[in-house]
């Protein structure tokens, strides 16, 4: 029996119990199997339903099951640690044609997995945005703003914190308008996620590899520079401030 074999069988119950499998008194383990099996399918879908509460609420309790189904299948979790598996459930859902009417539903996923991440993310001390104060064009151009570990950025072409919203808090709005660009932040203990405006999701994704002057040249004509800078600092969401070198 390979172990290809024993994996394949243990996370697919149509799958036949593995020959040769024996039980500690050397029996053969089909009852003993099948129970751990079940129970190996249980955990995981639990920690499905844990890590993605809104989709679960948007597909109902047993359509949800028949999907964590195939996706345990699909993607056995190479972690232990049960708090880490689905990360590859927002791809996997775009595979399932009876879910095709419902594309929205894997930026859902993504946005949950997103809200996890930033929760998880190691804790930073905030910069101090007085640091800023007295800077000329140039230098403030030159200047790099680090945003905190647990800051992360989604796209999406629906609006996503809506329906999550629509999902997990009843008396909820039903959702309108179209997409969202969204950076969750945790300014303490629980991430919050904050819709941008026009150019907020270019300007933050410079603001990872380039200094201030080009993220402000990214976002482009019509940026609320004061809603995101205002968002950032009322968030302590800034990690690091590197200023540049002024000659003396």
């Amino acid at each position: 029996m390979t172990q290809a074999l024993f994996t394949r069988a243990l996370f697919d119950a149509a799958e036949p119990v593995p020959e040769g499998l024996r039980d500690g008194a050397g029996r053969p383990a089909g009852r003993r199997f099948s129970v751990y099996r079940n129970n190996i399918a249980v955990s995981l879908t639990e920690a499905l339903e844990t890590g993605f509460p809104a989709l679960k609420s948007l597909l109902g309790d047993e359509n949800f099951a028949r999907v964590a189904g195939l996706y345990l299948r699909a993607e056995p979790p190479g972690s232990p640690i049960l708090a880490q598996y689905g990360a590859g459930l927002p791809a996997f859902l775009g595979t399932l044609p009876q879910l095709a009417h419902l594309p929205y539903l894997a930026d859902v996923a993504r946005l949950e997995l997103a809200l996890r991440q930033s929760y998880h993310a190691a804790d930073h001390s905030p910069a101090d945005p007085a640091r800023l104060a007295g800077l000329d064009e140039a230098q403030l151009a030159a200047t790099r703003l680090i945003l905190a570990p647990s800051a992360v950025l989604l796209r999406s072409r629906y609006p996503v914190t809506q329906i999550h919203r629509f999902a997990t808090t009843p008396g909820t709005p039903t959702p309108q308008g179209g997409g969202e660009d969204i950076l969750i932040l945790r300014r303490q203990f629980d991430p919050v996620p904050h819709v941008l405006p026009e150019g907020g999701a270019a300007f933050i994704e410079t603001l990872g590899h380039a200094p201030f002057g080009a993220a402000l040249e990214a976002a482009g004509d019509g940026f609320d520079l004061a809603a995101v800078l205002g968002l950032l600092m009322s968030e302590s969401a800034l990690a690091h401030i590197h200023l540049p070198e002024i000659p003396r």
